[in-house]
């Protein structure tokens, strides 16, 4: 595909604006009936989202639908439920002085939105993300990752048939175009991406103060105490760590592991994997591929350090990474040093959870959590710790509850959305103080008669 001209993004972005001022976005019904059109829109093209993420990344049908399909359809019946009473007016109540007047909070949209994607979930996060301005009332301009082109195409063509271009734009590049795209002056940014990606676009918004959402990453741990139903969390922590080959931004990151159950949980997580891919998980229609070749190059150099007890397999042509576990990791190897983003496992072995505590909160807030253990020993370890979102023996499945808003904390991100914090983050929560006429109290005005009443008051 071809990269979106600067004066087609300029264009377009004119569109926009221009249909924002017809007020249509604002009326409850279109922002509805949009609503269901995506969704048709995305039941029409489910077999070619299918198809194109298994060209991109090897995703099985299975895994397209659960990861990425299913979510975007939940998160559209949910906001279709819920839409007319999130957007009602909300009275509040009003205090003694400002009697007789009322008040109340208004949502409005906060205008024409840029939403930039990643290519891990291309199909979920931009699409997930667009929910959010369609139901805040907004207009939006798209713009997928081109490391999964495929994808992109067919998110074009399901754009452009579902939609007036006035309303919901795409374009598609590189870095360059999602710099000219910076250059304009969007009302809300929402992007998704790394840390380092996330403050080149907190700076371009700067320039205009434009508001921003944020969903980045990091390093996210995963504790096992020594208390911990060991065949479940070997079972739970397999999964979050190989779905998407662990191209997942909330995947468990590093394992630190009680010394007493390291070689029962080690054992019994190569164990799963082996049930769920085979000897040779490279044979599976399940397991993904790792994006492209540059990926393949900075997760091979993540090999080099520990002892890999597990798997350790790396084929270019393929693009292909087999699950590994590295043991025996010091906190100073490259793999503990960036967010590693590929089905690797480095575990760390703790006598002490006040150790891990330490090191956890010596590092940049997490995006996710995972803690393996009794619910009083959680309890202790996320009051002393910081993190965007957790589970407590479990991994990922915080985000599949569209009640619990996602996001991450510091540097791993900016904002909540999902459900009702979709809606509220392209909105602006106005407030609004009605005052009558029939009454106008002299205190307020010079020369402020009877001001010691008032101060009583007050």
């Amino acid at each position: 595909m071809n990269d979106t001209s600067l004066e087609t993004i300029e264009s377009l972005f004119a569109g926009h604006r221009s249909f924002f001022t017809t007020h249509q976005t604002k009326d409850i019904a279109f922002r509805t009936e949009q609503l269901r059109r995506f969704k048709n829109a995305i039941l029409k093209y489910e077999q070619q989202i299918t198809e194109a993420l298994y060209a991109d990344l090897h995703k099985s049908a299975e895994e397209a639908y659960l990861t990425e399909i299913s979510i975007v359809l939940q998160e559209i019946d949910n906001h279709l439920k819920h839409l007319k009473y999130w957007a009602k007016p909300k009275k509040v109540s009003t205090p003694i002085h400002l009697l007789p007047s009322s008040s109340r909070i208004i949502y409005e949209p906060l205008g024409v939105a840029l939403i930039i994607a990643p290519w891990n979930y291309p199909f979920q996060l931009l699409m997930n993300s667009l929910v959010g301005a369609i139901s805040g009332g907004c207009c939006a301009m798209l713009k997928p990752s081109p490391y999964t082109p495929t994808v992109a195409k067919v998110m074009e063509d399901l754009i452009h048939e579902t939609f007036d271009e006035a309303y919901i734009s795409i374009v598609q590049g590189g870095r360059e175009v999602n710099k000219a795209l910076l250059e304009q002056r969007f009302d809300i940014i929402f992007f998704t991406g790394s840390p380092d990606l996330g403050k080149v676009v907190m700076k371009a918004a700067s320039a205009h103060l434009t508001p921003v959402v944020l969903e980045l990453g990091g390093k996210s741990p995963c504790i096992v105490d020594a208390s911990a139903n060991i065949d479940i969390a070997a079972k739970r922590i397999a999964w979050g760590k190989m779905i998407n080959a662990g191209q997942t931004c909330i995947a468990p990151d590093y394992m630190f592991v009680h010394s007493s159950v390291k070689n029962e949980l080690l054992q019994k997580i190569q164990k799963n994997i082996t049930d769920w891919y085979g000897e040779n998980p490279q044979e599976s229609k399940y397991f993904p591929r790792i994006v492209n070749e540059n990926a393949m190059k900075r997760l091979q150099k993540l090999l080099v350090d520990g002892k890999i007890v597990y798997g350790g397999k790396v084929d270019f042509t393929d693009k292909y990474i087999s699950p590994t576990i590295i043991d025996e990791v010091q906190p100073d190897f490259p793999v503990m040093k960036e967010e590693i983003f590929g089905p690797i496992l480095p575990v760390m072995t703790f006598e002490k959870i006040e150790t891990v505590i330490s090191y956890v909160n010596s590092h940049e807030k997490p995006l996710a959590f995972y803690y393996f253990g009794t619910n009083k020993s959680a309890k202790d370890v996320f009051l002393k710790t910081s993190s965007g979102g957790a589970c407590i023996n479990d991994t990922l499945m915080h985000i599949t509850n569209h009640h619990l808003p996602f996001g991450g904390v510091g540097n791993s991100g900016l904002g909540k959305y999902h459900g009702r914090d979709s809606f509220l983050a392209f909105s602006n929560a106005r407030a609004v103080v009605t005052t009558p006429t029939w009454l106008d109290l002299p205190v307020k005005y010079v020369p402020f008669r009877f001001f010691k009443w008032v101060k009583k008051i007050l």
